[in-house]
């Protein structure tokens, strides 16, 4: 690996190399299986690479993704999108708006792939391999509710990697000293809070104030945003009291459908931890379209790749190096 970067520094010319083990060597030196690898090797020129332009978004942490041609003509050739513009081209328009608007869908997810597209940015076809690197800010998970259960939830969202927000309007309970792991403790009112926050498709709301006068407000704001998860604590009964309010302030059925209630997967649990895990097994099989059921009982794969989404390119700025 080593002498190919030195090759590609000398010369200037991009390779994309395969690194291969079979399983009968893996098993030799006590891996459990073998493997492929392959790694795209290129030069990278500041003149030519938005490589400044993406260290200074990544510094400040914000989103960006970078889509390297790895095979095709112009190889090497990178896009940058950040800060609604983008910055370097493909060579090719049409492939230009392909990439930017799958790689503005993988950029909202938090995700890498590469992609595989015509001349012209045809889908289906595999004229052109594009590899798209995001580097895209913590998914946020929102807990409204400064309970024993939102203390577990914090621990293991910020396990999982969310930036994870705890909001009470009761200061008495909403303290730092109670929630260690979270990134931001708030004392506000749940609905005002979320009223001056960005909300995403990645964002996951949990409610667990249990209390109307909390829960209401907050959900009805909940229900006006993209959030990809809104989970919300209570009995069933709890939840059509609940239901009823939501109706009569005009909240529509579709609307309602969205929330998870009462929040978490049957898995049994009583605990704060136990729940704590219940709420993270619905929202991850709720991001991925998993069934939540035992992977002895399905013949599908394990392993599901994660799904693509394609944005508009309009209102994006273009700027060629």
């Amino acid at each position: 690996m080593y002498l190919r970067c030195q090759e590609a520094l000398a010369t200037g010319t991009p390779a994309v190399v395969r690194y291969g083990v079979s399983d009968d060597e893996a098993f030799e030196i006590g891996l459990t299986c073998g493997g492929v690898l392959e790694v795209f090797i290129h030069r990278i020129d500041p003149n030519l690479h938005p490589i400044e332009k993406l260290a200074a978004a990544v510094d400040v942490r914000e989103p960006a993704a970078v889509a390297t041609v790895v095979v095709g003509p112009n190889v090497g050739s990178q896009v940058l999108i950040v800060g609604g513009e983008c910055y370097g081209s493909t060579g090719h328009a049409p492939l230009d708006e392909a990439v930017v608007a799958d790689a503005l869908g993988l950029l909202e997810q938090g995700a890498n792939s590469l992609l595989h597209l015509g001349f012209e940015g045809e889908r289906r076809k595999e004229d052109v391999s594009v590899f798209v690197e995001s580097f895209a800010t913590p998914p946020r998970m929102l807990i409204f509710g400064a309970i024993d259960f939102a203390a577990a939830l914090t621990e293991l969202g910020s396990f999982l990697g969310y930036h994870v927000t705890v909001c009470d309007a009761r200061p008495i309970f909403t303290t730092a000293a109670r929630f260690p792991a979270a990134d931001n403790v708030v004392v506000e009112w749940p609905h005002r809070y979320l009223n001056q926050v960005q909300v995403d498709r990645r964002t996951a709301i949990c409610v667990l104030t249990h209390d109307p006068k909390f829960d209401v407000p907050v959900l009805e704001e909940a229900l006006k945003t993209h959030a990809g998860y809104i989970g919300v604590m209570g009995s069933r009964r709890t939840h059509a009291d609940r239901d009823k309010r939501l109706r009569e302030r005009g909240i529509t059925e579709a609307q309602r459908d969205r929330l998870s209630s009462p929040i978490g997967l049957d898995l049994g649990t009583c605990t704060p931890e136990e729940t704590a895990i219940s709420i993270c097994a619905e929202i991850i099989a709720q991001r991925t379209g998993a069934t939540g059921r035992p992977l002895s009982e399905l013949t599908t794969s394990i392993h599901r790749p994660k799904p693509s989404r394609s944005n508009p390119i309009s209102g994006l700025a273009q700027h060629q190096p």
